[in-house]
Formats: structure tokens, C-alpha cells, sequence
């Protein structure tokens, strides 16, 4: 094979490779703050459950120990 048959097929995979890459450029980014958004999500959703179990705990221990007393 010639060196600028292989030069060209070279320059031309090069071309399809950062084509590629560039078309996906945000791609990486986006994704990140979707899951960071989900995950924010999924802890407030974790946070409330928390706060209404150990309230409603709060609650009946509060109530038994006013029956022993």
C-alpha cells in the first residue's frame, strides 16, 4: 500500500473518531446533573420518612412513659 493511501485512511479515521467525540460533547455533564438531581431527590424523599418515624416514635414513647408515671 502506498504511504498516502495509508496517510489518508489514517486521516480519515482520525476524522470519524473526533466527530464522534464532539458530537457527545455535553453528553457526560448532563448525565452527571440528572443523577445528582435523583439523588437529591431520593435524600429528601429519605429525610422526610426519617423525620416522620422518629416523630411518631417520639410520640409513643412519650405516651407510654406518661402511663407509667
Amino acid at each position: 500500500m502506498h504511504l498516502t493511501l495509508r496517510a489518508r485512511m489514517a486521516w480519515q479515521s482520525l476524522r470519524r473518531h473526533f466527530g464522534r467525540v464532539a458530537d457527545q460533547r455535553g453528553e457526560g455533564v448532563i448525565s452527571t446533573a440528572i443523577a445528582v438531581l435523583i439523588m437529591a431527590l431520593i435524600g429528601a424523599a429519605m429525610w422526610a420518612l426519617f423525620q416522620t418515624v422518629f416523630t411518631d416514635a417520639g410520640e409513643r414513647i412519650q405516651t407510654n412513659v406518661e402511663q407509667i408515671q
